[in-house]
């Protein structure tokens, strides 16, 4: 397959399970947000840590820690996926998946953004236009907010900023996720051991089924990020962004179907201008636009 096929085989794979998540942290419900973090950070790295065991991948994990410039966009991703992580948890086991949609509808506009701004990458026409109409989309519902949408801002910034770093830090995945996971798990597995040590802690002592649903919380981490790491390497980040649309409806189509949250008439609008800007990004593609594109030119 082309380079540009698998790039966007990995994003779909990546906001399809990101899309399913809130599901997965809802079974947690009750958990507080620092604990399935921390759970969600050691497991993560345990994980990782094999596989960085079987592929014998240590010494290139410590050549990276040893460059300043890596270790710096590292530290500095760390930061931005850790408030992400935990946002999003907390927002989804308080029962605000719709503004976790709304984050991530942003998130796209954000990114490509941060493609033409830093990355110096070009849209054509129909682009724009695509970028116009989500736009609009996006004002309508943040219209119906009536005010100032922190939980879902934080989360675009957060994450877009996360991706930009990843798309500029010549890595391995396997490896970027292990120094991330790495700096934040002496801390968070100390938290971890607090909470066992005053009876607080949810881990061996709720149900066998909370304490595999925080085990498997490494797994359901690492693959995603994985994919969407891939998925960089392979196409420009301002496609990247446009496909990051998939995660939040799946997360709409959960928030209102499956755990009731309101939808809105403003919701409908928001949703269908996201939509019709994905056909035309979709379109600015086609071999038969960009022909045309050519012969106007």
């Amino acid at each position: 397959m082309r380079p540009s096929t698998i790039g966007v085989l990995y994003a779909a794979a990546a906001f399809i399970a990101w899309g399913l998540l809130p599901a997965y942290w809802k079974l947690l419900q009750g958990m507080p947000a620092l604990e399935i973090l921390s759970h969600r950070v050691v497991w993560s790295f345990v994980f990782v840590a094999v596989l960085l065991t079987i592929s014998r991948q240590w010494r290139s994990l410590l050549r990276a820690l040893s460059t300043p410039k890596i270790a710096a966009a590292l530290l500095l991703s760390t930061l931005f996926i850790t408030t992400n992580w935990f946002l999003y948890i907390w927002a989804v086991t308080h029962n605000h998946i719709l503004d976790t949609s709304f984050g991530y509808y942003i998130n796209p506009l954000f990114s490509v953004l941060l493609g033409v701004v830093v990355m110096r990458e070009r849209l054509n026409r129909l682009q724009w236009a695509a970028v116009g109409i989500a736009t609009l989309g996006v004002a309508v519902m943040a219209w119906h907010y009536g005010r100032l949408p922190w939980i879902a801002l934080t989360l675009s910034v957060t994450f877009g900023v996360y991706g930009l770093c990843k798309k500029m830090t010549p890595v391995d995945s396997i490896i970027g996720l292990g120094i991330e996971t790495g700096l934040l798990t002496p801390w968070l597995f100390g938290y971890i051991l607090f909470r066992q040590a005053h009876g607080v802690g949810a881990f061996g002592t709720v149900s066998p089924a909370i304490t595999a649903l925080l085990v498997f919380a490494g797994i359901v981490t690492f693959l995603p990020l994985y994919w969407f790491a891939q998925a960089a390497k392979f196409i420009p980040l301002s496609h990247v962004g446009f496909m990051q649309y998939f995660s939040p409806t799946i997360a709409l189509i959960l928030g209102v179907f499956v755990y009731q949250e309101s939808f809105s008439r403003a919701h409908l609008i928001g949703f269908s201008c996201i939509w019709c800007a994905l056909i035309l990004y979709s379109l600015s593609h086609s071999q038969a636009w960009q022909a045309a594109s050519k012969r106007a030119t």
